[in-house]
């Protein structure tokens, strides 16, 4: 079977939930505590997509050497536009990324999930952390909700599984939080690991249709690029299961999103 291609990634259509998007990470990094190497640490950004994110570490570290990889041309070029003079980006892949000096921080946000077995990455990954070092990352852990359960079965109907059969699913991709724990104190790390519902308001017409338009629809669009037409029916198939599932308020429409939180340090 021939692997799906990578998804094309949309820095604007990404940018345009930006608040709720970078809400999780602040979360993630409010519980970040001191760093060796502290006024001057060596943090890494794996999956760092627009970069901003990345300019919050800096925010924080604006001494820190500080380095966002991302394996998307389009994500990186985004976030070349504007960076502090120590933050620099790098075009690499989490899944073979491996680190070539020591860190203080190695960090992930919202990343992750697009790598299966992602958590047999962890023991090099601690390696290259520094004694005291951390390592702190956040994934979605909204795979049962409709939007995309909706997704999956849509994918796999009779209309749409010759085209989308090879798209991917990204459930399995994410451990249980006390999975993620388990993990992280077999490697000698103490963890602190949690997860939290955001009830996001999304504003603006099929709002959840725009929000996974950035995210999860990305290897759908990406595999009908080459075919408008086909590409159009079958945002409006999703669509429509959407605003069934999904029905606007008078405030906005509520979109429930679990994340998944863990903070390793090394003793």
């Amino acid at each position: 079977m021939t692997p799906p291609p990578e998804p094309t990634w949309d820095p604007r259509q990404y940018l345009r939930h930006a608040d709720h998007r970078t809400r999780p990470f602040q979360d993630l990094l409010a519980r970040i505590g001191d760093l060796p190497g502290h006024p001057a640490p060596r943090i890494a950004d794996l999956g760092c997509g627009a970069g901003n994110v990345t300019a919050l570490l800096a925010d924080r570290w604006p001494q820190a050497r500080i380095t966002g990889y991302d394996s998307s041309p389009q994500m990186l070029a985004e976030a070349a536009h504007a960076r502090p003079p120590l933050l620099d980006f790098v075009e690499a892949d989490a899944a073979t990324w491996t680190p070539t000096e020591t860190y203080g921080l190695i960090v992930s946000t919202s990343a992750l999930q697009w790598i299966p077995g992602h958590a047999d990455h962890f023991p090099r990954w601690i390696d290259a952390l520094a004694p005291g070092g951390t390592f702190a990352f956040q994934v979605p852990g909204n795979f049962s909700a409709p939007s995309h359960t909706l997704l999956a079965r849509l994918r796999a109907s009779d209309r749409w599984r010759p085209r989308l059969h090879s798209t991917g699913d990204r459930t399995a991709a994410v451990l249980d939080p006390a999975d993620y724990l388990t993990r992280l104190r077999d490697l000698g790390c103490t963890a602190d690991v949690w997860e939290t519902t955001y009830l996001q308001t999304l504003q603006g017409e099929d709002a959840v249709l725009d929000w996974v338009k950035g995210t999860a629809l990305r290897p759908v669009l990406t595999a009908l690029a080459d075919d408008p037409a086909a590409r159009d029916a079958f945002l409006t198939d999703y669509r429509d299961l959407l605003r069934a599932a999904y029905p606007p308020g008078p405030y906005g429409t509520v979109f429930p999103f679990r994340r998944i939180f863990a903070v390793a340090r090394k003793p």
